[in-house]
Parts: C-alpha cells; structure tokens; sequence
C-alpha cells in the first residue's frame, strides 16, 4: 500500500473538491460529465470508514481528473474555464465551514446517505438513481444553509431534472471531499502561500497514473 505524505493526502482530498468543481461547471454548460470520474466522486459519499484517503475515492486513479484540475486552477487563472472552476472551489469550501457547525444537519446527510448506500447494495447502484436519491438530501439540507452555490450555464441544460440532480450530488461530492481537506489541514490561504506547492504535487502524483482525455474519460 502506498504511503502518502500528509501534503499528498492534503492534495489528493483538494482534487476531489476540484474534480467536483469542474464537474458541476461541466454539467451545467453541456449538459455531459466524465462517468468514471463522476462515479467515484459520488461513491465517495459512501465511504465511512476509508482506512485512507484514497480509498475514499476507490483508489487515487479515482480524482486523476481532479489531480489535473488543481494543476490547471492553480496555474492558469487567466482561463475562463478554470476562474469558473475556482470559483466553485471556494463556494464549497465556504459551505463546508457552514455545514462543519450543524452538526444536525450532518446526521441527518451521514443517515440518508446511509439509506441510499443500502438501496445501492441491495437493489439498484444505478449512478443516475442514485443520483435523484442524493440530490434531495441535499435539496432538504444543504440547500437550507445560509450560503448558496450559484451555478452558471446553459439554462437548457440546467432546466433538466436528471442534470440539476447530478449537480446538487456532485456538489455534496464536492462537500465531502471540503470536509476531508480541511480535517487534513488543508486551508483556503494555502492556495495564496502554497500554490505552487500545491499544484507541484498534484503534477506529481497524476504522473504516476494512466492519462486522461479532454472529456475526463480513462484511457
């Protein structure tokens, strides 16, 4: 087993807030997401007692997209594409500061989610089911926090229920992975003071993976 130093898993829990952020960005402007990608993000939100922080998201090959994605926010700002992802970086975290002080809400998300994770074992683990099952967690939690995440994009695609519903799980994805960066240290001056630290490593560890496409697709 591999072991990560506490900057790498600092990283590795950053690109799952980032591989979140570009996911949400991607679905609301066309309406399509990187499925292997966007499964491990969402099975994330099952995974209780991951003895590591890789095996939050399956294994680290799971936030690839999200290891590159640090790399092109911390690196490029002048790309629209990575301002709008930034942006939704910072919204999640400053919801997960919110979310971090209802511990009520927080049993109540770690209870439904553990509904739906029976449902997934026993009945049906369809990805785009279990969707519609998290996004009225959220709907009926997170939704009721002061802070709201604005999502920009194509209103055609936003207008369609099974889109709004991979948005609102991929940004409890998101959350989750907020909740873990932060409980490894991670803080939001560290992208001003550790940028380039940040961004070194996460180039670091996706060079030891498989590539990925354009689309977020393994190949």
């Amino acid at each position: 087993m591999i072991q990560f130093t506490p900057l790498q898993q600092q990283v590795i829990a950053l690109a799952g807030v980032v591989q979140a952020a570009r996911m949400v960005d991607q679905v609301a402007k066309t309406g399509s997401y990187p499925t292997a990608f966007f499964e491990a993000s969402l099975r994330s939100l099952f995974a209780f007692d991951a003895p590591t922080v890789d095996a939050v998201y399956g294994n680290i090959q799971g936030v690839k997209l999200g290891l590159r994605s640090v790399v092109d926010m911390l690196t490029d700002a002048t790309n629209q594409d990575h301002v709008a992802m930034g942006a939704y970086v910072r919204g999640l975290l400053k919801l997960e500061e919110q979310f971090a002080k209802r511990p009520d809400l927080q049993e109540v998300v770690a209870s439904r989610l553990g509904h739906v994770n029976f449902k997934a074992q026993h009945f049906s683990d369809d990805a785009v089911e279990l969707a519609a099952s998290i996004s009225a967690i959220y709907q009926d939690t997170i939704s009721h926090l002061p802070y709201r995440i604005k999502v920009k994009g194509n209103v055609q695609h936003l207008e369609q229920t099974k889109n709004a519903d991979l948005v609102r799980t991929i940004l409890l994805a998101g959350l989750r992975s907020a909740h873990l960066w932060r409980q490894l240290g991670g803080r939001s001056r560290h992208f001003l003071f550790k940028g380039g630290k940040l961004a070194a490593t996460a180039e670091e560890l996706s060079k030891q993976l498989s590539p990925v496409t354009d689309n977020g697709s393994l190949h």
